[in-house]
């Protein structure tokens, strides 16, 4: 297609007919804002699967509607953690009857802090076919518009809501040597930031991505200290992606590691706290396996 072509308006005016869809269980992304993000491969999964499942019914009729792709008749079964113990012996009926199910989350990727889990651990339990077409997920469309690096990273889910439980699930990460990925609602965006301030230190690279590929799209780069202070002057609305760069490499000394290797030991077996400690300082294990020996017959 050429530049000037003019785009099609859907999906019916592309495909005069659905495809034959392989029998098992075809995971399928769904966009996270914009509709015209979702792919050819997941248009022809909703236009020919035997039965629909979605964990928004009314987002994907309306997502199918936006590309022309008729439901005609076919079953659309609700799926989600809530009634879970009803709609997958539906589902798992339809695909040992040899059909084809469609599932897709409300936005993004399935199982990724979606809906999903239970059903592909039963599919794969039972020696059916799964699938997945891959396409849009907030988690790493916002890494890579963060500028941080990719190399290695973390996807962590959503921050709990708690103050204390917070406080602990950012603690235990603020030494991991990977970016982080985190959802937050911006009700608490303010307070997860003073957290981080404090567990993170001030100056740790970050950016906050909201409304990713939506109309509202905005990414604030910074460190810490400075985007946690331009929250407190300014009311945050829609989904947000945290994502932060990784812990500083720690500086290792024969005794920063020796006091390391005794703290761990309080706790884990010799040769977990020398894989602890290694991993941590960045040495090899071997190394300080032989240090750990040493200290424990000492």
């Amino acid at each position: 297609m050429s530049s000037g072509d003019p785009l099609p308006v859907s999906y019916a005016e592309m495909a005069s007919e659905a495809r034959a869809i392989a029998p098992g269980l075809h995971f399928l992304s769904t966009p996270i804002g914009a509709a015209r993000d979702i792919t050819l491969r997941a248009l022809d999964l909703l236009a020919g699967a035997d039965v629909l499942a979605a964990e928004d019914t009314r987002s994907l009729r309306h997502l199918m509607e936006i590309h022309g792709i008729a439901l005609g008749g076919r079953p659309l079964v609700a799926y989600h953690e809530h009634n879970e113990g009803q709609a997958l012996p539906r589902l798992m009926r339809a695909l040992e009857e040899g059909k084809s199910v469609a599932y897709a989350s409300e936005a993004g990727t399935p199982l990724v802090s979606d809906p999903g889990f239970g059903l592909a651990r039963a599919v794969i339990a039972a020696g059916l076919p799964i699938t997945a077409a891959p396409g849009p997920s907030a988690a790493i469309c916002a890494l890579t518009v963060s500028g941080l690096p990719s190399d290695r990273f973390l996807f962590a889910g959503f921050i709990p809501s708690a103050s204390g439980a917070r406080k602990s699930f950012l603690e235990n990460l603020s030494s991991v040597q990977a970016t982080l990925i985190l959802y937050e609602s911006p009700k608490r965006v303010r307070e997860t930031f003073r957290d981080l301030v404090e567990y993170f230190g001030s100056d740790r690279q970050a950016a906050i991505c909201r409304e990713l590929t939506k109309r509202f799209e905005e990414v604030s780069r910074g460190d810490l200290g400075a985007l946690a202070a331009d929250l407190e002057d300014r009311e945050v609305k829609g989904e947000i992606v945290l994502v932060i760069d990784r812990a500083p490499e720690r500086q290792a000394t024969a005794e920063t590691v020796e006091v390391a290797l005794d703290k761990a030991m309080e706790t884990m077996s010799v040769k977990d706290a020398a894989a602890a400690v290694a991993e941590a300082y960045g040495l090899p294990r071997r190394q300080v396996y032989q240090m750990a020996l040493e200290r424990g017959r000492g």
